[in-house]
């Protein structure tokens, strides 16, 4: 009998089973889920209540061409109605609560500019267009800013586009082209984010619980406090077989060996690996140890082995690849009734409001409530991020790095320009749970086209890379969509299914979407 491991509890992997189940036609009993840390989820990490205050790392966007990610969804009961599919849970949600922002970006004086019209020098249209047509082969090394003069990171577009995605000028271009040409088809809506998704609680709530109480139904090993250390490959042989895992629990070595029928999953390298969270009284600070099991295994295997890819080009440089989220938990409605006369949304609806002019370039996401599962109907959540961590605020007079919780709704509520009366009120009902994420963009660092392995190796019998640091041709990292594809790609192609992922949308095939963009370009 078979045995299926997966290192790593993230999307990628209870992707993955989930798909082995469904489509492979193989017993959960079978399937071993190995977690270094004490909860599943991955970067979908959402936890807390309301006395102490909920936290975590961020939120993924999603819209209606997350083919794969729909797929999957649509096998597994929702959590809040175990009679409809997640899929289903999410589509009313976003039928009830439609984004349409009618503020998307703030002035450094509390005003709204004209978020609608673009900002585009002729030369940053040209530019834009040239980048879309590049080869990757001709990109390989080079930043965003290579590829642009200094004026288009000026403009509204570039402001809208990085805080929803959040890149950084100096973020890799072949992903940055990868990203224009996959969602052209927002490019119409990029001011009113029309058409973005959310799920109905946060994605641990909404994805992570649901899909794991579906695998443990069908009796998946889940073994948590368990780190892969390396794993045993076969010598003597151009065929790549993973013949053994070395683990460790709390400190205790354990080999297991992996049969010639046997498969193994690996989530190489992480977004949210050596995280840390703050207090209002206690800034996170940043790890910077790089200790996490994701990027040590996957150091281990590449050495020696290109094929295997390179780790060092994504978190070499912690200071290109990281920035501060934040979480906010709110018991009185004051917050929210200014945010929704400022924005003209109630919550749920506006989408994301960026400060363009804040040193901070601070962003925040009003929800609809409850955000959490278990949250009382007094309490509400909302949350922000911030992409420039290591300049001193505008109002707080220090590197975000540096701010605990209380100095960070400070610093936001500055922005806001709300009454001073109010600002006080509000932070002392407030609890702001910061968090420093390292490696949170990492994927985007500058790369070449060999620096992520495929998804099953050349040669390889039984191993397959999975999550964001695994080649995906044509679809984009940091987002769901790109977990779940790995995931399909890779128990498809090993266990020789004769099946594959959805193809990826393609708007540059819809001559309305060009056209729409090309009229978005010159607003």
């Amino acid at each position: 009998m078979s045995k299926y491991y997966f290192v790593g509890s993230g999307i990628a992997s209870l992707a993955g089973a989930v798909i082995l189940i469904r489509d492979g036609g193989v017993s959960g009993k079978d399937i071993v889920i190995f977690e270094e840390s004490h909860a599943f989820g991955g970067a979908f990490d959402a936890h807390g209540d309301a006395e102490h205050g909920y936290f975590m790392s961020g939120s993924r966007m999603f819209e209606a061409k997350y083919v794969c990610t729909f797929d999957l969804l649509a096998s597994i009961p929702s959590l809040s109605n175990p009679n409809i599919s997640i899929k289903e849970e999410t589509d009313q949600a976003n039928a009830k609560w439609p984004w349409h922002n009618k503020v998307r970006l703030v002035d450094r004086d509390g005003n709204i500019p004209d978020f609608h019209k673009m900002g585009f020098s002729e030369r940053d249209g040209i530019d834009l267009v040239a980048l879309m047509a590049e080869p990757e082969s001709f990109l390989d090394g080079k930043r965003v800013a290579d590829c642009f003069s200094e004026h288009f990171f000026q403009t509204n577009f570039w402001f809208e586009w990085c805080s929803l995605f959040a890149f950084e000028r100096w973020h890799s271009a072949i992903e940055f082209k990868r990203y224009l040409q996959r969602f052209i088809h927002h490019f119409s809506t990029i001011d009113t984010q029309e058409g973005i998704y959310r799920s109905l609680f946060n994605q641990y709530d909404s994805f992570a619980v649901p899909l794991v109480n579906w695998l443990k139904d069908r009796e998946v090993d889940f073994r948590f406090h368990v780190r892969v250390e390396n794993l045993d490959l076969e010598s003597g042989s151009d065929a790549i077989t993973v013949t053994g895992l070395e683990t460790s629990k709390n400190g205790v070595a354990e080999h297991i060996a992996v049969g010639p029928s046997d498969f193994v999953f690996v989530t190489n390298g992480s977004m949210t690996a050596d995280k840390t969270f703050g207090t209002m009284t206690k800034a996170p600070g940043f790890n910077r140890g790089n200790k996490s099991g994701a990027w040590q295994l996957w150091k281990k295997l590449a050495e020696g082995r290109p094929q295997f890819g390179n780790p060092a080009a994504f978190n070499g440089v912690i200071a290109e690849s990281s920035w501060i989220s934040y979480t906010v938990t709110v018991k009185e409605p004051l917050f929210f009734a200014l945010m929704e006369k400022f924005s003209g949304s109630p919550a749920g609806s506006g989408g994301l409001i960026t400060f363009k002019d804040s040193n901070w370039l601070i962003t925040i996401s009003i929800y609809h409530q409850p955000f959490f599962a278990d949250q009382p109907e007094d309490v509400s959540v909302w949350w922000g991020y911030a992409l420039f961590h290591d300049r001193p605020g505008n109002y707080v007079k220090k590197p975000m790095s540096d701010c605990n919780g209380a100095e960070i709704l400070e610093e936001v509520l500055g922005h806001l320009h709300f009454a001073p009366a109010d600002k006080d009120a509000i932070i002392a009902a407030s609890n702001c749970i910061p968090c420093a994420m390292p490696y949170i963009t990492s994927q985007f660092m500058v790369r070449t086209a060999n620096d992520r392995p495929k998804v099953v190796p050349d040669g390889s019998t039984n191993l397959a890379f999975m999550g964001q640091f695994a080649e995906q041709p044509d679809d984009v990292v940091f987002t769901v969509e790109y977990s779940v594809r790995c995931a399909m790609t890779a128990v498809y192609t090993l266990l020789k299914l004769n099946k594959k992922p959805p193809p990826v949308y393609k708007g540059l095939h819809s001559p309305q979407v060009i056209v729409d963009a090309i009229r978005t370009m010159h607003r």
